[in-house]
C-alpha cells in the first residue's frame, strides 16, 4: 500500500490538509476552533476578529490556534427549530414613532451661540482676489417728501430737513412670532393679536433712517440636510462667499446662517426652529469651496421627520413665507440612523 493511502484528511475548520496519522505532532494543525459568522456584507471566524468581504479572501484566512490533525468531523451548529404551527400568521412590523423629543425645548430666543467654523484654505484662496469696497461705498440714495421713516414700528414721514431733527421711536429688535405670542425681541412686549402688536410704540429713541441699511440683494441656495442616529448635517451649497463676514449662530432649537457673497452685493439669510434639540458644544461647521456644513449633535438620539419647523420671522411679508415654502421643497431629507 502505497504513503498516499494511509494520509488522513484533517477536519479540522480552516486547515483542510492531509495527514500521516502516524506522524501528527501538536502544533502541525493550524486551524480555527470556532465557527464561520456571515453578517452585514462581511464574513469572518467567531474565534478570531479577521474579516473581510471576499468570499475567496475568507477561504483563505490563516487559522488563529495550533493543534493536531484530527479526522473527526467537528460538531455542525444546532439549527434553530422552526415552529410551523404559525406558519400563517401575519405579523405586523410598524415603525417607531418619533413625534415628540423627551427633553424640554427652550424658548425660541434664548441667547445665541456664534459658531466658529474651520474655513478651507482653498475657499480663501478663491476669494483671495475678489474686491469687497462696493459693500462699503454705498452711494447715497436722494430722500423724498413723504418717504416714510425705515425704522421698525417708527410712524415718522419726511417733510424735509427739519425732520431729520425729529425723535423717532422704534424698535431696534426683530419681530418673534412663537407659539401663538407675537413681540419684538428687544423689549418682549407680548401680545396674541397681530394689530396691537403692529401698533406697539417702539421702545428706543434716536433718529429717522429714511434710506433701508439693508442694500444687498437676496442670493438662492440650495439647502440639503441628512442624519444619522447622533447627528444632523446641513449643508448649503455656496461657492466665493466671504468666511469673515458671514455668521453662523445656535442655540438649542434655532439655527442662523448669513452668508455674504461680496461679488454681487448679495446675501443668503435663514432663521430655522429645528425640530428636535440640539447640543451646542458638540456641534460645528465647515465652509468649504463649494458650500457650508453644520454638523449638529441631537441632544438625544433617534430620528427627526424634518429638519424645522414652518413659521414666520417677518412682520406681515408674504416674500418672506414664499422663501420658507421654496426651503422646504429643496430640502432632501436622507435618514442613515440605521446605517
Amino acid at each position: 500500500m502505497s504513503q498516499e493511502a494511509t494520509l488522513l484528511h484533517c477536519y479540522n475548520r480552516g486547515c483542510g490538509k492531509k495527514f500521516d496519522p502516524d506522524d501528527n505532532k501538536e502544533g502541525d494543525c493550524i486551524h480555527h476552533p470556532g465557527y464561520p459568522v456571515f453578517h452585514d456584507a462581511y464574513k469572518g471566524w467567531s474565534c478570531c476578529n479577521k474579516k473581510c468581504t471576499d468570499f475567496t479572501e475568507f477561504l483563505n484566512i490563516k487559522g488563529c490556534t495550533k493543534s493536531q490533525h484530527s479526522n473527526i468531523k467537528p460538531p455542525e451548529l444546532e439549527k434553530p427549530v422552526v415552529d410551523k404551527s404559525k406558519s400563517n400568521e401575519v405579523i405586523k412590523v410598524t415603525a417607531p414613532l418619533n413625534n415628540g423629543s423627551a427633553l424640554e425645548r427652550p424658548p425660541f430666543d434664548t441667547p445665541q451661540v456664534i459658531i466658529t467654523p474651520t474655513v478651507s484654505s482653498t475657499l480663501l484662496e478663491q476669494i483671495k482676489g475678489l474686491t469687497f469696497s462696493q459693500l462699503e461705498n454705498v452711494s447715497e440714495t436722494k430722500v423724498e417728501i413723504g418717504q416714510s421713516c425705515k425704522n421698525n414700528a417708527c410712524k415718522g414721514v419726511y417733510n424735509g430737513p427739519a425732520s431729520d431733527d425729529e425723535i423717532c421711536n422704534h424698535h431696534p429688535g426683530s419681530p418673534i412670532f412663537h407659539e401663538g405670542m407675537k413681540y419684538w425681541s428687544c423689549c418682549r412686549k407680548k401680545t396674541t393679536d397681530f394689530s396691537t402688536f403692529l401698533e406697539q410704540p417702539g421702545c428706543t429713541q434716536g433718529k429717522h433712517a429714511w434710506v433701508s441699511k439693508n442694500t444687498s440683494k437676496q442670493k438662492e441656495c440650495r439647502l440639503d440636510w441628512h442624519q444619522t442616529g447622533t447627528f444632523v448635517v446641513v449643508s448649503i451649497f455656496a461657492k466665493r462667499y466671504k468666511p469673515n463676514q458671514s455668521v453662523i449662530k445656535l442655540n438649542p432649537i434655532r439655527l442662523s446662517v448669513d452668508l455674504l457673497f461680496a461679488e454681487d452685493n448679495s446675501r443668503y439669510a435663514i432663521d430655522l426652529e429645528l425640530r428636535g434639540v440640539v447640543d451646542i458644544s458638540q456641534s460645528s461647521a465647515n465652509m468649504l469651496p463649494t458650500k457650508v456644513e453644520i454638523k449638529l449633535k441631537k441632544a438625544e438620539p433617534g430620528s427627526w421627520a424634518k429638519l424645522y419647523f414652518c413659521r414666520e420671522n417677518k412682520v406681515g411679508t408674504e416674500e418672506n413665507t414664499q422663501n420658507e415654502e421654496n426651503i422646504s421643497a429643496q430640502v432632501d431629507a436622507v435618514d442613515l440612523s440605521d446605517l
